[in-house]
């Protein structure tokens, strides 16, 4: 079965190796992106440049500050995952409320358990 499974596949097997390769190059250039001692020369140029007058230090520091937003994901809105509380992929539950068996209950006065008041 695998042999004839291979052999219907064949034609496409040039997409696949193209899909592949494509994976490889996108996560090297997700790799070299966040790679801390690019980040660092980066900044580094930014500097020089400042430095040497090539550029403003306004054009300075908000290339700084791109530079460093490649280092903290963003903080929601469109760019947000949908992996929500620890990367579980679940939404951490209403402020004020806590879950029981996969229910919502509301906080009672006096019930802060472990939180020293």
């Amino acid at each position: 079965m695998d042999i004839l499974w291979a052999l219907l596949t064949l034609p496409y097997a040039p997409v696949r190796g193209l899909t592949a390769v494509v994976k490889v190059i996108a996560r090297e250039a997700e790799s070299q992106q966040h790679n801390p001692v690019n980040i660092r020369r980066e900044l580094e140029e930014l500097d020089r440049a400042a430095a040497a007058g090539e550029i403003t230090p306004e054009q300075r520091d908000r290339g700084q500050q791109q530079v460093l937003n490649r280092l903290v994901p963003p903080a929601g809105g469109a760019g947000d995952t949908a992996l929500g509380a620890a990367g579980t992929g679940r939404r951490p539950p209403p402020r004020g409320r806590r879950r029981t068996a996969g229910r919502p209950v509301e906080r009672r006065r006096g019930d802060d358990r472990g939180r020293g008041g």
